[in-house]
């Protein structure tokens, strides 16, 4: 009996001292965490002294003002873009219809893996540029700060991307105008945009996105029409599945079945680019009201809109457009290289084209709004972690990282460079460094989510109690990291065929090699280790789900909002 007391004294004792060592770093981590916030001068103090309208704060001053339906809205309205409504022809063109579909299909499963990643992290802590800061508390401060950096340059190139759209959208109506002109016009319109309350910001983006929406629900019904048989080709089933075929074959002529793999594979990089923006919940967490619940519902209602909306489409294109037709593979951008446009042509229907590019006019407005708004947040994000100077972290009392959005938007100007060569053959270039970026971008948020789980796990922290728990993790997670960097170091391999070319190399992995020099750059430097699971910072922007009172607005209740939440959300 002695020998049971004493060894039943001895494990609490042990338990007794394992608890004080965990109080101990959970002390430490918080006197860590104020000790940087201190050098990052996030004094408040003199925040009560001054009366000046710009002050350098943390997230509580990005005003929490988007509402469920704009945050919603925003990642549907950062997704469907010119990815579904221009280079989905290339997709069919380059892998058929069912190669296509699979294609679109399989990047939406590591879509979801990754909306889940994040959602579980961010719904915890709700910060502005959720990814850097993520990745430099949980992971390595280094990762952090490569991927911020590119995923930055991915919003501010892609700016410039879609002010080029723009120009040779409007060149459909009159090829007579210069894009200059509709660059610099439609530069100064979506950049003073993003200097107003982020609460314009939702409200613009939620009624350009409705008309997206609204364009891609009038095309299926549309399709649905044509393909029974109501255009002048009379019914047409799956007759394009037959003839010429389901599979494209794409580069190799050697072998058909392989040719044909070659050309599903080639499409993920497409597919990935057209998904590219569900992510950007994550990004307005920061500036949303009442996080905890509002960007759970997000990522469920917008992920399965976003993959119905984009697996229907590329069905009903491919139902419509034979891959061998010549039109799907073109240098332009505005809406002859539309494949919904040439679906209504081949079906007799003249009055579409216009339309079509009226709409495409709106999805790239609406998508450049998005760039600066994503961009300028995330490297408010670095600024806040260490990783940019600290003058982009200034924001107005309205809430505006004014700095931060100005110097994004300042990279929308490249576009002029457009001026002096082919502009879709640019557009083409920057449309395939983005999508390589917004893979790297989402193979750090797996890799985010697997260090979280550590750090619970570690902390004996249940994820019960967290306040979004998804399915199927930390599995999901593992498949998403998985194959993300399987594609990143695969998508490039049509360089090799049939023989190397130095451009297309360039193209498909300028990115990556980006993305190791900032990275081993940064750790050389300034020798940062990995994070231990016990030191994680989890207190910054931590919701507590039982004390915590965000501020809301109240609900409009009438008819019309109740309609417009059960439709567009």
């Amino acid at each position: 009996m002695a020998v049971q007391d004493n060894m039943t004294s001895d494990a609490k004792g042990l338990e007794a001292s394992s608890a004080e060592k965990r109080r101990r770093l959970a002390d430490k981590v918080r006197l860590r965490s104020n000790k940087v916030n201190s050098l990052r001068g996030d004094h408040h103090n003199s925040d009560e002294e001054s009366n000046e309208e710009v002050q350098e704060s943390e997230t509580p001053d990005l005003k929490r003002q988007l509402k469920d339906r704009h945050l919603q809205m925003i990642a549907i309205g950062g997704t469907i873009g010119t990815g579904l409504f221009i280079s989905s022809g290339t997709a069919i063109a380059h892998a058929g219809p069912a190669g296509a579909l699979i294609a679109y299909i399989f990047v939406g499963t590591i879509v979801y893996s990754v909306m889940t990643s994040l959602g579980e992290v961010a719904t915890y802590m709700p910060t502005a540029g959720a990814f850097t800061s993520y990745a430099a508390r949980l992971v390595d401060p280094s990762l952090g700060f490569a991927m911020g950096w590119i995923y930055w340059f991915n919003w501010a190139s892609t700016y410039a991307v879609e002010l080029t759209a723009t120009g040779m959208i409007i060149q459909y109506w009159n090829e007579d105008l210069s894009i200059a002109i509709f660059i610099g016009v439609f530069w100064v319109f979506i950049t003073m945009l993003n200097f107003l309350p982020v609460g314009f910001y939702g409200e613009l983006e939620f009624w350009f996105s409705a008309i997206k929406v609204l364009t891609v629900l009038g095309f299926m019904i549309f399709a649905i029409c044509i393909d029974a048989g109501v255009g002048k080709q009379g019914y047409l089933g799956f007759h394009t599945w037959k003839e010429p075929g389901a599979f494209a074959p794409y580069l190799i002529e050697s072998n058909v079945n392989t040719a044909k793999f070659v050309g599903f594979w080639a499409v993920l990089i497409q597919a990935g680019f057209s998904y590219q923006g569900t992510e950007l919940v994550g990004v307005a967490a920061g500036e949303t009201e009442n996080p905890e619940k509002t960007v759970p519902s997000a990522i469920r209602k917008t992920f399965f809109r976003i993959l119905i909306f984009f697996v229907l489409t590329i069905f009903f294109i491919g139902l419509l457009v034979p891959y061998d037709n010549p039109n799907l593979v073109t240098a332009s951008s505005n809406a002859s290289a539309s494949p919904m446009v040439i679906a209504a042509n081949l079906a007799g229907v003249q009055v579409l084209p216009g339309l079509i590019n009226a709409v495409l006019l709106t999805v790239v407005l609406s998508a450049a709004n998005s760039n600066v708004y994503s961009g300028s947040r995330v490297l408010l994000g670095l600024a806040r972690e260490g990783f940019a100077p600290q003058w982009f972290a200034k924001v107005t009392k309205r809430g505006v990282p004014y700095i931060s959005v100005g110097f994004t938007a300042a990279f929308g100007l490249l576009g002029f460079l457009n001026l002096s060569e082919s502009g879709g053959t640019v557009f083409n270039w920057l449309v395939n460094i983005s999508g390589v970026a917004g893979f790297i971008c989402w193979a750090s948020i797996n890799i985010c989510h697997i260090a979280f789980m550590r750090v619970l796990a570690a902390r004996n922290i249940s994820r019960d109690t967290l306040p979004y728990k998804a399915l199927w993790q930390p599995w999901l997670a593992y498949y998403g990291l998985f194959f993300n960097v399987l594609i990143i170091f695969t998508q490039g391999f049509t360089a090799w065929i049939p023989t190397f070319d130095v451009s297309s190399f360039f193209v498909a992995y300028v990115c990556p090699i980006l993305f190791v020099v900032l990275y081993v750059g940064h750790k050389i430097v300034f020798r940062t280790k990995f994070v231990d699971p016990l030191e994680a910072d989890l207190d910054t922007g931590r919701v507590e789900p039982k004390s915590t009172s965000w501020e809301t607005s109240a609900p409009n209740k009438g008819w019309f909002e109740r309609a417009k939440g059960r439709f567009i959300g």
